[in-house]
């Protein structure tokens, strides 16, 4: 008896399907004979497709994506393609319908399409076209719940896309075609239960469609993410990322997208006892998941409507609503609905204390669950991680010995290499003594070099430093305005710094401004309490004037530190410019400190002494600067008094040679 009514149900899905298929196929033929019907644009534009035959997948969906959810169009390109031996054009229009009768749950149909355009795309050699097929293939066999070759079709496509993308202008198709599989596998380890599994698969998908900013991509990985929490018994979490799913949905305006994650948000309220909240949210779904069209969703959405009606004793509306979803899981196979009815259905029975009902349901819903996560499959699954598993270090040790050979590659040159220098040293000893002679030649050179190198390294250790202490402090206290304000003083001092080291002078234009850069940061730990000023001869063109780089702030710094430091208030550094011979130019540099008598001995009682070397390597620069000209560099530091002979400062007088042209 039981055979016979399985037969019976069988027969009937198979002549609900095949009137839904012929009714869909009249649509399509008849088009051909009403090309008339479609939109002039869209056959001029197909048209033009055609006549251009792209290759390309991206340029295909730029030409066609607003058109691929019509039958009649998708129809009428693949016969256009066809006729002229378009590949690239057939293959997608074949994909195009296999989508559209997978939605009406044609799920063997789907798979005649996906497969027809698989042969086309290995025919056209179109990588992107031929892993789209492949996973296509696969979602129609997991709407089946056939789990084997739905994980077949998906490995390979994403072992063929991740192959492909070496050298191949597609990359972000492929990728996306990489995120697909990687989702679906997902989703396969989701039906069996291996939650961890699938968890994995959805976090490596997510991190591709992020990475090229693909909202749908991320849409799905979010909301499978969700359903994996779930149940593992995370349910904040869970409802946390149907949330954002939804988020996603509603930027795109996706119908499918909202109908999935109402669905799943009103399994979290259930499972969470708010069972009027999860009624009101499915209610709502209901109309949107029947203008759909798309079985799948719709016998979810009457389950979970039933379920919800159940839980707050609503019992026979709960009864209607889960046996319209049993009959639709039913016709159309999809098994784990027809599990999640029955279960549904049995509760409501024992409920209602019809106990035989309710074991007869739940011995049936066990039935079908089992035939998901039968063991068979789970074994296939477990088969596929250690392949996987065993593929990854095979790749691994190949790795390895390329790193092998490149090594023993580089040891053998380096042995022919060693041989041939050794020969050139005993050829060209007679060129190593002349080298050695011009070594000695640039010695002095050298020195001064390095000299300058000693005046960089000497600002290194306590001015840089403590400029960034300073800033640290302003943003510790949370004063971010000055914080970036000097941050972006102290960034652009240090790029004319490193500037300044590759260059042995520069323009005292940028000298100055370096210097104004200079005393900004140092002003941070005075309170901004140094008044610098800088004046200049009028008439004197400094853009014209070279000067050794950073030569002026050693004096400077002796100013601050030595004047200034110690002193509590009104503290002032002038710096002027100017010029009294056509052969040099005077710069003074003069500061009302406490004197360099009284700074002497403070600093001799202090236990951490501030060393001040530059002023000697900054007299041995100026001395190598002067070398060129016919005069020599003069320098001069005055001690400033009052009339009652008290120190009020420190003069500094500098004249450095340039040529006549000083003068603008």
């Amino acid at each position: 008896m039981q055979t016979n009514q399985a037969t019976f149900a069988l027969t009937n899905t198979r002549i609900i399907q095949y009137v839904v298929l012929t009714l869909f196929l009249c649509c399509s033929y008849s088009s051909k004979a009403q090309t008339n019907t479609l939109d002039t644009l869209y056959i001029q534009r197909l048209k033009q497709v055609v006549k251009e035959k792209p290759i390309h997948y991206y340029e295909l969906e730029a030409a066609l994506n607003g058109d691929k959810k019509d039958s009649l169009k998708m129809e009428y390109l693949k016969v256009q393609s066809h006729l002229v031996s378009y590949l690239e054009g057939e293959a997608y229009a074949l994909n195009a319908l296999g989508t559209i009768v997978r939605n009406m749950s044609l799920y063997e149909k789907a798979i005649i399409y996906h497969k027809k355009a698989l042969e086309i795309s290995i025919e056209a050699k179109n990588d992107v076209l031929h892993t789209i097929s492949l996973n296509l293939i696969g979602v129609a066999y997991r709407r089946m719940d056939l789990v084997k070759p739905a994980l077949d079709y998906h490995k390979k496509a994403y072992d063929i896309a991740s192959k492909a993308l070496k050298n191949n202008p597609e990359i972000a198709d492929l990728e996306h075609s990489m995120a697909i599989s990687r989702n679906s596998m997902g989703n396969i380890y989701l039906a069996l239960k291996q939650y961890d599994l699938a968890l994995k698969q959805f976090e490596r998908s997510q991190s591709i469609e992020r990475k090229n900013k693909n909202l749908r991509g991320l849409a799905i990985n979010y909301q499978n993410i969700g359903y994996a929490l779930e149940h593992k018994g995370d349910l904040t979490q869970a409802l946390d990322n149907y949330k954002i799913s939804l988020d996603y949905n509603e930027q795109l305006d996706s119908k499918i997208g909202r109908v999935i994650c109402y669905n799943s948000m009103t399994q979290i309220y259930i499972k969470q006892g708010k069972y009027e909240e999860a009624l009101e949210l499915i209610s709502n779904t209901l109309d949107n998941a029947i203008e759909l069209g798309d079985k799948y969703y719709l016998a979810q959405t009457y389950v979970n409507l039933g379920w919800a009606q159940e839980r707050l004793d609503k019992n026979e509306e709960a009864k209607i609503n889960l046996n319209k979803a049993l009959e639709l899981s039913k016709t159309y196979e999809l098994t784990m609905f027809s599990s999640d009815a029955l279960l549904h259905l049995s509760e409501l029975y024992a409920k209602s204390e019809n106990y035989e009902n309710a074991y007869t349901f739940y011995k049936e819903s066990i039935k079908y669950e089992n035939s998901v996560t039968n063991e068979r499959n789970l074994n296939y699954v477990n088969d596929l991680i250690i392949e996987y598993e065993h593929e990854t270090k095979n790749n691994q040790i190949q790795e390895l010995a390329n790193e092998n050979e490149l090594v023993r590659s580089k040891l053998e040159r380096n042995k022919k290499f060693f041989w041939y220098t050794a020969i050139l040293i005993s050829l060209f000893t007679t060129m190593i003594i002349i080298i050695i002679r011009h070594r000695q030649l640039k010695q002095e050179k050298q020195i001064i070099t390095l000299e300058q190198d000693m005046l960089r390294s000497q600002m290194n250790p306590h001015f840089i430093f403590n400029s960034l202490n300073s800033i640290k402090l302003y943003i510790i206290n949370n004063d971010k305005e000055k914080a970036v304000y000097y941050l972006n003083k102290f960034s652009k001092l240090i790029r004319k710094i490193l500037i300044a080291s590759t260059e042995k002078e520069m323009t005292l234009e940028d000298e100055l401004d370096t210097m104004k850069l200079y005393i900004n940061i140092e002003n941070i730990r005075f309170e901004n309490e140094i008044q610098f000023n800088i004046g200049i001869e009028k008439g004197l063109n400094i853009s014209n004037i070279r000067v050794p780089s950073l030569i002026l702030q050693p004096f400077l710094e002796n100013a601050l530190w030595h004047g200034l430091s110690s002193k509590k208030n009104n503290k002032t550094i002038d710096l002027y410019v100017y010029q009294n011979a056509p052969d040099y130019i005077n710069i003074s540099i003069e500061d009302n400190g406490i004197g360099r008598a009284k700074s002497e001995r403070i600093n001799s009682q202090k236990i951490l002494k501030r060393k001040s070397v530059g002023i000697a390597i900054t007299k041995a620069r100026l001395a190598n600067f002067s070398r060129r000209y016919a005069n020599d560099y003069k320098f001069k530091i005055e001690d400033l008094y009052n009339d009652r002979n008290k120190a009020i400062g420190t003069k500094v007088l500098l004249q450095i040679p340039i040529p006549h042209s000083g003068k603008a």
